[in-house]
């Protein structure tokens, strides 16, 4: 998917002529040599290889001790690859070494490596942050939201919600937490509390919401959220529950707890649509879609290196455009500054 995809090195982002005649344009270039910190999940491994050789850059991956040897095997198959077509191997290099140590190292070679991009739990992204002397983009951290409001459709409601939470639970972009408009409260959350009861997902209710799962045989294990229950990305089968006073609330309740990931409303009304897309300032923002959407390969990239929360240079899934920068080209025919 990624070689069918165009090349964006070399490619002019935007050009226009200056009013003194000179043509002015922004040329995409490679960023340089990456370095990749992730965990687990070797898919990852091709993924990034594949997007930095795409790309023109550089990268030096250093994966968990649980795929060590899958990596090592996947990296000595690119670098044959790379040998056979006349690249140089050392163009995606491995650290084989899974020592800890080796990580506050690479987070300081300032002179070797343009760009950190971490991928794993809060701790790994946390120490990129406070460790690096190089620039970080993080991500990958998700406390996501959907919000079901008073006039969306309850039944495609249960299946986008189980979908978000069951189609793959440990991943950055599953739902966390589920916020209900008081006026479908009643008829929604018994629906989904027996949905997801056939995939054994615990849920952690409010007492609003608590109230109305107690008095319906539904079969979900349910118990009442604590204080930090909507600070969580749980990556497992739990799901946070909670009724809110509408749209407004909704927003509030997002804003005090989201880390800016994936959020979805399920709405008929366009106008809260609307209201919903242009308040939330997640990398991804839904209307009656999962959050499991915010994804490289869902959004036609290809692939991903990660799905970055940040607000400068990259936002959501980073495909190819991601991992370029650009340099001003200025074309005159003899100019000089007056």
């Amino acid at each position: 998917r990624i070689v069918d995809l165009p090349d964006p090195v070399g490619a002019d982002i935007e050009s226009r002529v200056m009013p003194n005649g000179l043509r002015l344009s922004r040329r995409r270039i490679p960023i340089g040599v990456l370095g990749v910190i992730y965990e687990a999940r070797p898919n990852v491994t091709i993924d990034i290889a594949t997007l930095s050789l795409k790309t023109g850059n550089a990268v030096i991956l250093r994966g968990g001790k649980e795929t060590l040897r899958s990596n090592l095997a996947l990296v000595a198959v690119i670098q044959a690859a790379l040998k056979k077509v006349g690249f140089a191997e050392s163009a995606v290099q491995y650290i084989d070494d899974p020592d800890r140590a080796l990580v506050a190292q690479m987070l300081r070679l300032d002179a070797y490596i343009d760009m950190i991009i971490p991928r794993g739990g809060a701790g790994l992204h946390r120490l990129c942050r406070e460790e690096s002397s190089i620039p970080v983009i993080t991500g990958g951290i998700g406390i996501c939201h959907v919000y079901v409001d008073e006039t969306a459709d309850l039944e495609n409601a249960v299946d986008i919600i189980e979908n978000a939470k069951v189609q793959r639970p440990s991943v950055c972009n599953a739902l966390d937490t589920l916020l209900v408009h008081p006026s479908v409260a009643a008829e929604l959350l018994p629906q989904v509390a027996r949905r997801l009861a056939m995939n054994d997902v615990e849920l952690r209710a409010c007492d609003s919401a608590l109230t109305i799962l107690q008095r319906n045989g539904h079969g979900a294990t349910i118990t009442t959220a604590g204080p930090d229950d909507f600070d969580q990305e749980w990556l497992s089968l739990i799901l946070g529950v909670k009724v809110v006073e509408g749209l407004e609330d909704a927003i509030a309740h997002i804003y005090a707890h989201s880390t800016e990931h994936s959020d979805s409303i399920l709405t008929n009304d366009w106008h809260n649509a609307t209201r919903f897309m242009d308040a939330i300032n997640s990398s991804a923002v839904f209307v009656n879609a999962s959050t499991r959407f915010n994804d490289g390969g869902q959004f036609g990239l290809g692939a991903e290196v990660a799905v970055s929360t940040q607000k400068l240079h990259a936002r959501g899934p980073m495909g190819l455009d991601e991992l370029t920068t650009y340099k001003w080209v200025c074309i005159g025919d003899g100019h000089i500054r007056k």
